[in-house]
């Protein structure tokens, strides 16, 4: 048994830390961002149109997340997850960011998210959005701003139907994005499958899948080949001539202006869904496509959307906040209450903290100075929910 003595120690010490514990935050001075993102690689370019676009925002917004100083520490993650892993462990454990984004890949994801729950550090997916974490592992401290990657492409399974195909190749990466890609199609497709086909991550030689393909004779091709694994895989499509009688169908993140500027004429045609256009006629969209032209001279992808989105709702946020970002249950709250106006039109939480928001059909042609682009056609899918939703249990 305890010492008197010990036992009154004790009590003091407990009285001390809920004192403290119980004491309101005051402001922060700033606010710290760990960025971890692919930048390098066949995906680098998705990661740096992430960046350049969460750093515009905040250089149109004087440095500032929420009126504070933002402090943004960028690392490459490279497309590793052990590499991702390693710079989470450090920005949420020695820097003690106060909020993260940045992931381009889901496997990475897999491997940074339980970094940021475990250390109750909010993490606001400006891409990755893989179904592991927004069913039964939904989380309070993880958010995803761009879609859950299942959702993004039932969008594409119901132009699909739309468009009276009945017959479709499918061929995507393997790796978890690539696999929720093909199952988020075939929830809404009403056809067959010709085949469903997985590549391997980082492939840039398609020779031996486009020869199945011609033998196969499918009535059109659903693909999902981000960065430049798309690129090559559209070029060779196109060179070995199956372009001509066979269409490509594509979810809007890889059949974006990065693509089409690698790529060129192939893409004209190219039918595609994406919660978002350069064309979509908004507010914030009206601020933010020729801000990005002007400052980057290029037009600007999904990606980039969704970078702008997630620096934006973590400025509401932490606005509301009146910069008490040290509560992380508050900011838990004030980001699920954000009222965001978002570049992409309507959006709003899920109960899994994905969004619920409109898809767009968009085709690829030229606009009025030329320039081959997509051109939005009107909305594909309105106030489309991911599948992974309704086993989440999370509280709200």
């Amino acid at each position: 048994m305890p010492a008197r003595g010990s036992r009154s120690i004790a009590r003091v010490a407990a009285a001390i830390a809920f004192a403290i514990a119980t004491v309101p935050a005051s402001a922060a001075d700033r606010v710290k961002v760990g960025f971890v993102s692919s930048l390098s690689g066949p995906l680098g370019v998705l990661g740096i149109d992430i960046r350049d676009a969460f750093n515009l925002y905040l250089k149109l917004n004087g440095g500032k997340l929420g009126g504070l100083p933002a402090e943004v520490q960028v690392v490459d993650d490279q497309g590793n997850p052990e590499v991702g892993k390693q710079a989470a462990d450090r920005l949420v454990k020695r820097d003690r960011v106060d909020l993260m984004t940045g992931i381009v890949l889901s496997n990475v994801m897999l491997a940074v998210a339980p970094v940021a729950i475990d250390a109750r550090t909010p993490y606001i997916s400006a891409n990755a959005g893989p179904s592991q974490l927004a069913g039964e592992n939904c989380n309070p401290y993880y958010f995803v701003a761009s879609w859950e990657n299942a959702q993004n492409n039932a969008a594409a399974g119901i132009m699909a139907n739309n468009r009276n195909i009945a017959d479709v190749y499918l061929i995507a990466p393997n790796y978890p994005a690539g696999r929720d890609v093909m199952d988020g199609f075939k929830t809404t497709f009403k056809g067959k499958v010709n085949a469903e086909v997985y590549t391997r991550l980082g492939q840039l030689d398609f020779s031996a899948e486009i020869a199945q393909i011609r033998a196969a004779k499918p009535q059109a091709v659903f693909f999902f080949q981000p960065g430049a694994m798309g690129i090559n895989f559209i070029k060779q499509f196109v060179a070995a001539g199956l372009s001509k009688d066979i269409p490509l169908l594509a979810s809007g993140v890889v059949a974006d202006e990065d693509m089409i500027r690698a790529v060129g004429t192939p893409m004209l045609g190219l039918l595609n869904t994406a919660h978002w256009a350069h064309d979509l006629d908004n507010a914030a969209n009206r601020r933010f496509v020729p801000a990005f032209e002007k400052e980057y001279k290029r037009l600007p992808t999904v990606y980039a959307a969704q970078g702008w989105d997630t620096a934006a709702l973590m400025d509401t946020a932490v606005r509301d906040l009146k910069g008490k970002v040290e509560d992380r249950q508050a900011l838990v709250k004030a980001l699920r209450a954000a009222r965001l106006e978002s570049v992409r039109g309507p959006f709003r939480w899920n109960r899994n903290q994905h969004p619920i928001q409109n898809y767009y059909l968009r085709i690829i042609g030229t606009d009025n100075q030329g320039r081959i682009t997509n051109k939005m056609v009107g909305v594909a899918v309105k106030d489309l929910e991911d599948p992974n939703a309704a086993r989440c249990r999370m509280p709200w």
